[in-house]
């Protein structure tokens, strides 16, 4: 071989080498960008604060949301909207008179199965002034029903309280049942006989 092709020969080993390096390198960032993209599909499409929302039927308002801060989430099978700093739900009749009301320190929306679950310090009314307690409340919009398999205290209006697992009710949470229920209910003697 003479000196000419070993210069070459020299010259096309390392311009081979950067060019394999090149190629590699184009494979890890490929990969990298996938990794990068996998990530992005959880991130926030929308940051939304001091949140008001209106809900209405036949042109009659039915119930207002407010909540502090509102993030919603574009998960490409299961989209939904959180609301990490709680929620406040005022339900109205006919007349726009409050008929029942729902808080919680947070709450979830699940677009697709049209579900919207309240945890931590869930404190819902009804019309007829009873109060319920519990860690979590979910509403079934598409059947229409609340419930929940965690602890519930109910606080009627004559002061009477049910404690027990696995509530369920319809929308307007009256009327309710209760599951493995314990209570304290206030009982007067008729001193007439």
């Amino acid at each position: 071989m003479d000196s000419r092709a070993k210069k070459r020969s020299i010259l096309y080993l390392p311009a081979l080498f950067i060019c394999m390096l090149s190629l590699n390198a184009c494979e890890n960032s490929l990969d990298d960008i996938k990794k990068i993209a996998s990530k992005e599909d959880n991130k926030p499409i929308s940051r939304s604060t001091g949140v008001e929302i209106i809900y209405s039927d036949s042109a009659k308002v039915k119930a207002r949301l407010t909540t502090p801060l509102m993030i919603q989430l574009d998960d490409k099978t299961k989209p939904y909207s959180e609301m990490p700093k709680g929620v406040k739900i005022i339900f109205y009749d006919d007349n726009l008179k409050e008929k029942g009301t729902i808080i919680a320190d947070y709450a979830i929306r699940r677009e697709k199965e049209n579900i919207i679950e309240f945890r931590r310090n869930v404190v819902a009314t009804n019309a007829q002034g009873e109060v319920f307690k519990s860690d979590e409340l979910i509403d079934d919009q598409t059947n229409k029903k609340l419930f929940s398999t965690k602890p519930v205290q109910i606080t009627m209006n004559n002061g009477n309280v049910m404690n027990g697992i696995n509530f369920d009710s319809n929308e307007s949470l009256y009327p309710w049942h209760i599951n493995q229920s314990t209570g304290v209910f206030h009982v007067t003697e008729n001193p007439g006989k």
